[in-house]
């Protein structure tokens, strides 16, 4: 199993923003499929008013379209595998494309004392249970890379949700790091991480 820095250096060791949609992606055909099966739950422009459902807007395009694959094939278990459900690969790369091209907002964060447990965990991690930063793989803003997602402006409760899963291995269409590290995670580590970077833009 990959060390969270040495997965992080093979990912892509810079984190970046969502970068802009290939130009061989169908966009219109992306937006009368979310018009007709995503903006239910993550609205037209990816920013869901559920914080069950993950904001989308900004968020990597192959990482959006992995996932897309993954509810469809089975890999990864969920609400979503019936909406992914007959999606090509062509569309579930436009859908990647289009969320990334919605702009995310920014959100303020109503537990600033908590939030700054968060932003302790997430730089520096801890050391007497051996969690890692989470920077190190999803960098300093949390802006991942085109294989790590983008945690930034995440609602907190999704984010906590995700950490649960992995640390219950109910999730498991990763490389198993995210296991490792959220298994040394306390359920107070989990909720600051996640709300500190619901604020984060």
């Amino acid at each position: 199993m990959l060390t969270p820095a040495a997965f992080a250096q093979s990912a892509n060791s810079q984190p970046q923003a969502a970068k802009a949609p290939a130009t061989n992606v169908d966009l219109k055909r992306a937006q009368e499929i979310v018009s007709g099966r995503c903006s239910l739950c993550h609205g037209a422009e990816g920013e869901s008013a559920s914080p069950i459902f993950p904001r989308l807007a900004g968020q990597h395009p192959e990482y959006i379209a992995k996932q897309l694959a993954d509810f469809r094939d089975g890999r990864r278990k969920g609400t979503m595998n019936d909406q992914a459900q007959g999606l090509s690969n062509d569309e579930v790369k436009a859908l990647g494309a289009y969320f990334a091209q919605r702009k995310p907002k920014a959100y303020n964060v109503a537990d600033q004392d908590l939030a700054a447990v968060g932003r302790y965990i997430y730089h520096k991690g801890n050391s007497y249970s051996g969690v890692a930063a989470c920077a190190s793989c999803h960098g300093p803003t949390g802006d991942g890379t085109a294989q790590l997602p983008r945690l930034a402006g995440q609602h907190a409760a999704y984010t906590e949700s995700q950490l649960k899963e992995f640390n219950k291995r109910e999730r498991t269409n990763d490389n198993a790091v995210m296991h490792a590290i959220a298994s040394k995670l306390t359920e107070l580590e989990m909720r600051a991480v996640s709300v500190y970077l619901s604020g984060k833009l």
